[in-house]
């Protein structure tokens, strides 16, 4: 099995690929994740010292402390030195997230990539090799340390890949995924455009009616199975310091189970959707919602099974990889102007309200389809009216 490629904005795409591992290499995998947490640990540990210190601690520190550790331990140097420098550059790219909330003066929680001990039994391995750490010979693959993998190939990768990540998903199940030089496909062009507007009723509204993207709810069709098996788990739930026992560990794997059904169906849809839309518009005003403060409202587990977010990246990946123009329109006041004249409303609609009604032009839509078309002249796709102008300008995101 194998995802599609993720096409990212700096000209790179994943291919991911279902992996063969035998008990011999998921011992060593195993045995390599642990000394890799460990790595983690001791830099979250080393980081923190600092800090209370007031000293500095930055990544090309922590790599001089880990040529000392592997050092004085035997057992550290037994492992391939690449996934630890890599964990290093992961913990280093956390700990900037984390400091830029810092200066934003944001809230612990709302900081991102604040640095946490790795447990043993909560955190999924991930290894990530670069060039010097891994290679493909005979259809296999070759980690350092003597490491080999079967690779599920059901497609072949269109350059050789300039590093790899294998990790672990919830079910057990190991995964290649292999980063190269992204492939733009261009599609012939159209002559068209299209206004996305996001939303919990819909998933996707557009200013195409044969376009809309309705939600699927595969998490509430999916809600009672998946809250039987929750409830077998709470009632063998292991007591603390005991193993768990054979039917609990069933149950959570039968719950994993739904789970990664939910969420391969959420990104097929996702995909079949974003490929339509891409081949048939040519440039694309697609509205930047960020659907945070969805978890907070009562509409947190509807919103989140809309996935807005995977739906939207999945979109974006699109337009990348098949070369199309796409913008992303500030989502402020989409739901307060007029599509057609530009008039704003005096105050803001309440979400009961889903009719659109403008005070100037009489204009009367649906919410969402204003919205829609609101984004689209936005982002100057179609003629402004002279009072308007064309406030975005150029675009925010373009497809390489």
């Amino acid at each position: 099995m194998t995802a599609l490629p993720e096409v990212g904005e700096d000209g790179r795409a994943r291919y991911t690929f279902r992996l063969r591992v035998s008990s011999g290499a998921r011992t060593a995998l195993l045995g390599e994740w642990d000394r890799c947490r460990w790595v983690w640990n001791q830099c979250v540990a080393t980081s923190r010292a600092a800090r209370r210190a007031g000293e500095k601690c930055g990544p090309a520190g922590l790599d001089r402390m880990l040529t000392g550790w592997r050092g004085e331990r035997e057992w550290l140097r037994a492992g391939g030195s690449v996934p630890q420098q890599q964990v290093i550059r992961d913990f280093a790219t956390s700990r900037a997230k984390a400091l830029q909330g810092v200066k934003a003066r944001l809230p612990v929680r709302r900081r991102a990539g604040m640095s946490r001990f790795k447990k043993k039994d909560l955190s999924a391995p991930t290894l990530n090799y670069t060039r010097r750490g891994f290679r493909l010979k005979d259809g296999r693959l070759h980690l350092a340390g003597g490491i080999s993998l079967t690779v599920v190939w059901s497609r072949q990768l269109p350059a050789d890949p300039s590093s790899v990540r294998v990790y672990r998903d919830s079910l057990g199940h190991w995964y290649a995924s292999f980063v190269v030089p992204a492939e733009v496909q261009p599609l012939p062009g159209t002559g068209t455009a299209i206004g996305v507007d996001w939303g919990v009723t819909e998933t996707a509204t557009t200013t195409s009616d044969d376009h809309d993207l309705p939600h699927p709810e595969y998490g509430k069709k999916a809600a009672r199975k998946l809250a039987g098996y929750q409830r077998m788990m709470a009632r063998r739930k292991p007591k603390r310091g005991r193993a768990a026992s054979k039917g609990y560990r069933k149950a959570k794997r039968q719950a994993a189970k739904v789970h990664k059904k939910i969420a391969r169906q959420r990104q097929d849809t996702a995909r079949k959707w974003a490929k339509r839309v891409v081949t048939d518009f040519g440039q694309l005003a697609v509205e930047d919602f960020r659907p945070k403060f969805l978890a907070k409202s009562t509409m947190a587990r509807k919103a989140a099974d809309a996935a807005i977010s995977a739906t939207k990246r999945e979109l974006i990946n699109m337009a990348l990889k098949h070369g199309r123009d796409l913008w992303l329109v500030h989502p402020a006041h989409t739901t307060m102007d007029c599509g057609r004249c530009g008039a704003r409303t005096k105050h803001a609609l309440p979400l009961s309200e889903r009719t659109y009604t403008c005070t100037a032009c009489g204009t009367v839509s649906r919410r969402d389809k204003n919205s829609a078309r609101v984004v689209l002249v936005r982002a100057g796709l179609t003629p402004a009216d002279a009072d308007r102008g064309r406030p975005d300008g150029p675009p925010v995101r373009r497809a390489a």
